[in-house]
């Protein structure tokens, strides 16, 4: 495993995280046992980097996270979100960025996971309703608090970045990244950068699709979230495999799997970027981990872009 420092702190994480995500909901059905396994298997493999929300479930991955890293807490860093309301029937209820809420938000996750302290609190969503100043003002009196160590924001814009780190210093942005979702690159990166502040790509395999195991629509469960996603319709979806088996070609030539191949090229865009790709299967896990042994070359990186260039996916992210 490698690891770097995360912005504003003194603690290393893995490069390679985990997302638990789809532990509990949206990729099909809930496997806890294996799940559980997964995580074990990701800590001993050095994983330190475990990524979930209150709103995944909602609410039961943070459980299923708590009671994972239980007995080997001091192992792991805990990075969870707040802002995005649901209930208990599954319905998204908006955002909510109000300073009350934030407080009473951090209160339900500390308990759902069992820990004393969160180690990196999220901003899931910006909440458009309230200045994020007030925002990140209240998450910033949970750090003098002692009940979270560093905070984090989630798809935020470039100036709502720079107004909330002159806030309190925010630790890391978290933003979709991947060969097919490459917006990062036009401002975000570079602002992060300026501000010292490490950029965790979710979704590095474009939501499983980069990993050419998905080569047609009936291969979605009935109740994967995918199966409504822009990006997975019809000439969408026909246009998106022809570019991915363009990556498929270029991995083969490299004797790696795509998955290994994503991952590689979304660290080789910088040594300030960790990815945190979701599974609950250990095989996929181990898989996704033979990353870290890709090495790609100027040539290598060229070869891809030009079969993947920026913009290139058809549909929308959401």
């Amino acid at each position: 495993m490698k690891y770097l420092s995360l912005g504003h702190s003194n603690i290393d994480i893995s490069v390679l995280g985990l997302g638990c995500m789809g532990m509990s909901e949206f990729y099909g059905s809930a496997q806890e046992p294996e799940s559980i396994a997964t995580i074990h298997r990701a800590i001993d493999m050095g994983v330190s980097l475990f990524d979930t929300s209150d709103m995944y479930g909602p609410w039961t991955n943070e459980m299923l996270v708590g009671k994972a890293i239980a007995d080997r807490r001091d192992k792991v860093v805990i990075g969870t979100k707040f802002g995005v309301m649901r209930n208990a029937k599954r319905a998204f209820l908006g955002v909510n960025g109000k300073p009350e809420y934030v407080h009473s938000a951090c209160e339900a996750s500390l308990k759902r996971l069992g820990v004393d302290t969160i180690d990196l609190y999220y901003l899931h969503r910006v909440d458009p309703e309230i200045p994020i100043e007030e925002t990140v003002g209240a998450m910033a009196e949970l750090v003098q608090a002692g009940k979270v160590r560093y905070l984090g924001l989630s798809e935020a814009a470039p100036d709502l970045i720079r107004r909330a780190h002159a806030v309190h210093p925010i630790s890391a942005l978290q933003t979709e990244y991947s060969l097919w979702s490459r917006e990062p690159e036009k401002k975000i990166l570079a602002m992060t950068r300026e501000l010292g502040i490490t950029f965790v790509a979710y979704s590095p395999l474009g939501r499983g699709f980069l990993t050419g195991r998905i080569t047609q629509f009936e291969d979605l469960d009935v109740d994967d979230w995918r199966r409504t996603n822009p990006r997975f319709q019809r000439d969408n979806f026909a246009r998106n495999l022809v570019l991915v088996e363009r990556i498929t070609e270029i991995a083969q030539d490299k004797n790696v799997v795509p998955a290994q191949l994503a991952l590689a090229w979304v660290l080789a865009q910088g040594e300030d970027i960790v990815a945190i790709p979701g599974t609950k299967r250990r095989n996929y896990l181990e898989q996704n981990l033979g990353a870290l042994d890709v090495t790609l070359t100027e040539t290598d990186l060229a070869r891809i872009h030009a079969a993947f260039p920026l913009d290139a996916a058809a549909g929308t992210r959401y």
